[in-house]
């Protein structure tokens, strides 16, 4: 289905014990968490009924993450960035694992102190697809191609208020979240609709 012609935005709820890693950033500004796991989630809900969507493992198998940035809301100054080393972009055999270090900027500290104040709690990332199946009878897609990630941010109000992101403290656990963003608006629901009754 051609919805690879557009940016996608996902959140969806993965709760992650964060603990510290040789592999990781040293920081006292550090986040981490799945932007995505390989595992069926709930889209949305339309007209009574449920869709799904799952990735496969092999979905980001060349992707294109050469550059990942870290924002607010999908827009705005950029906290942390794959380049300069202040963000990690890794896949492993659970999905798409991110780790950020929040220390580098006055804006990105700021953004630290409101997610571990709680006062920002969620997250989304933007892809784009470039291959995918629908299986009708269970009313699920299958990305089994993803094209190129642009970024992971921490968001106000995302369309699922399921997820959340958590900051670690030197000598406390914390909890991330995967994130899954569901497409609100009623003329893109229309949309899929109409394509899924084609392609049944």
């Amino acid at each position: 289905m051609p919805r690879h012609k557009e940016r996608e935005y996902r959140n969806l709820p993965l709760p992650l014990a964060i603990t510290a890693s040789s592999k990781r950033l040293d920081s006292n500004f550090y986040i981490e968490g799945y932007a995505t796991t390989f595992t069926r989630y709930l889209l949305y809900t339309w007209d009574g009924k449920d869709y799904y969507e799952e990735i496969s493992p092999d979905a980001l198998v060349g992707t294109d993450i050469s550059d990942v940035i870290f924002q607010y809301d999908h827009k705005g100054k950029v906290l942390a960035r794959q380049s300069n080393g202040t963000l990690g972009v890794e896949v492993d055999d659970k999905g798409l694992f991110i780790y950020a270090d929040l220390s580098k900027s006055t804006a990105a500290k700021e953004m630290y102190e409101e997610i571990s104040e709680g006062l920002v709690t969620k997250m989304s990332w933007a892809f784009t697809i470039d291959d995918e199946t629908y299986d009708s009878d269970t009313r699920t897609w299958t990305i089994n191609k993803i094209r190129k990630i642009y970024d992971v941010s921490a968001v106000s109000i995302p369309a699922n208020g399921d997820t959340d992101i958590s900051a670690r403290g030197l000598q406390r656990r914390s909890y991330v979240s995967d994130w899954q963003e569901l497409l609100g608006q009623k003329e893109k629901l229309l949309i899929l609709e109409i394509e899924m009754e084609v392609y049944s």
